[in-house]
């Protein structure tokens, strides 16, 4: 190789480094379309409630760009999103969300589905300064990191259940009430229980049993037979679907009464085909539900989004697919205050936000978790062998009577 010929090779080098440093700059925007990326579980054990993921981010697309698009600096542009599928791997996650900002030169992120999934993207868009607003990881850590680029809009995991606590206390006249627990060892059920630990410091609770559920979730007796003895004024309980429909099933067969069951992950429809009218009473701990009274211009109200979400996709909207659709209002929201499409701009106007959506109030604290929506409990209301949800929780968000204590098993038909 000659002189010129290595002269020419390291100019052409430095021109190409120079043109991607460029590049890497400018966000990505192609003609009127505002390029967003997703890594999404749509396969894998996430599978399910990333398509339900996937949907919600779709169908508020499709609305917004149908309502006018996004409008910065005077012209309209319609959202597009780019999606890969991070097969449920969080290192698969990781390595997509390097594609999407390296390789496809994406500039601004929605979030995957899980805690798991979005504490391997995380990192990554910080490294990079890419915003990224998400649904679906409600790990309380997520908010602990000192991240400047990540927005979520659910409630934060520690939050799910510490709403049954300020409702016992409150049904017990404003005094302490005794909390029986019983957690699943993963991250998000441990999130669970600080928030029981720190709801019962503030209402002066005791809790009397704070047990650990088995690693197959199959078998929580020892705990109930303690809560017979103990006779507790709440019990808590967080193991997914399947420490929920132990749960159910063996305070059934123990006949333990508890003035109150407060329980994550138990879907009624699911209690309700397993165990029928034995499920009825649970207090459920959910993100979202259609009867709540928060509206905005796009979907109307929660009930209006059922609706919409049904006719589209045949089937009714889990909360995951709801605070996905949110996520883009968001995006939308900030994108317009800010006025520009530079990252630290927008990010800046994300930290700003404070906004009503169908899904719920939305207003970002210092770690980027959600401040303004409280978790939500509905209860398991049964009419012969057809269970429904109740939303009873928080008070001011009610639509339907809560019924408490729960009747002894002695006294059900």
């Amino acid at each position: 190789m000659n002189k010129l010929t290595k002269i020419f090779i390291t100019l052409v080098s430095a021109i190409t480094l120079m043109l991607s440093s460029i590049t890497s700059s400018i966000a990505k925007v192609e003609g009127d379309y505002i390029v967003l990326g997703a890594a999404i579980s749509l396969t894998g054990k996430y599978s399910s409630n990333g398509v339900h993921t996937q949907n919600g981010y779709n169908l508020a697309v499709e609305r917004i760009n149908k309502m006018g698009g996004v409008e910065v600096q005077g012209k309209k542009y319609k959202f597009e999103i780019i999606y890969y599928d991070d097969e449920s791997n969080p290192k698969r996650a990781a390595q997509l969300a390097e594609r999407l900002i390296n390789q496809d030169g994406v500039k601004y992120m929605l979030g995957p589905y899980s805690s798991g999934l979005t504490k391997a993207i995380a990192p990554v868009t910080e490294k990079y300064k890419i915003p990224m607003v998400e649904a679906n990881g409600a790990s309380r850590s997520l908010f602990t990191k000192g991240y400047k680029y990540l927005f979520a809009v659910l409630s934060p995991a520690n939050q799910y259940l510490e709403v049954a606590i300020d409702l016992a206390v409150e049904k017990n006249g404003g005094k302490p009430v005794r909390i029986a627990q019983a957690f699943e060892q993963d991250a998000f059920s441990q999130d669970v229980r600080l928030g029981i630990l720190d709801a019962a410091k503030r209402t002066g609770s005791e809790i009397i049993i704070d047990d650990k559920l088995p690693k197959e979730l199959n078998d929580m007796a020892a705990t109930l037979a303690k809560v017979k003895a103990t006779k507790p004024d709440v019990l808590v309980v967080s193991g997914h679907t399947k420490g929920a429909l132990t749960a159910i099933r063996q305070i059934a067969e123990m006949k333990v009464d508890v003035p109150m069951l407060a329980m994550t992950h138990c879907d009624a429809a699911k209690l309700s085909k397993q165990h029928g009218k034995k499920s009825e009473y649970a207090l459920c701990a959910s993100q979202w539900h259609k009867n709540l009274s928060y509206k905005d211009k796009f979907f109307g109200t929660g009930k209006k989004y059922d609706k919409d979400f049904k006719k589209e996709f045949g089937y009714a909207p889990p909360y995951q697919s709801a605070e996905s659709s949110a996520a883009l209002l968001v995006f939308k929201d900030a994108f317009e205050r800010a006025n520009s499409f530079d990252g630290d701009k927008l990010r800046d106007a994300l930290k700003e936000t404070e906004m009503q959506t169908f899904y719920g109030n939305i207003k970002f604290g210092p770690g980027g978790q959600n401040t303004a929506k409280p978790m939500i409990l509905f209860q398991v209301r049964c009419k012969g062998d057809t269970c429904e949800n109740k939303v009873v929780a928080p008070t001011k968000w009610a639509s339907d009577k809560f019924y408490h204590p729960i009747p002894k098993w002695s006294e059900r038909s």
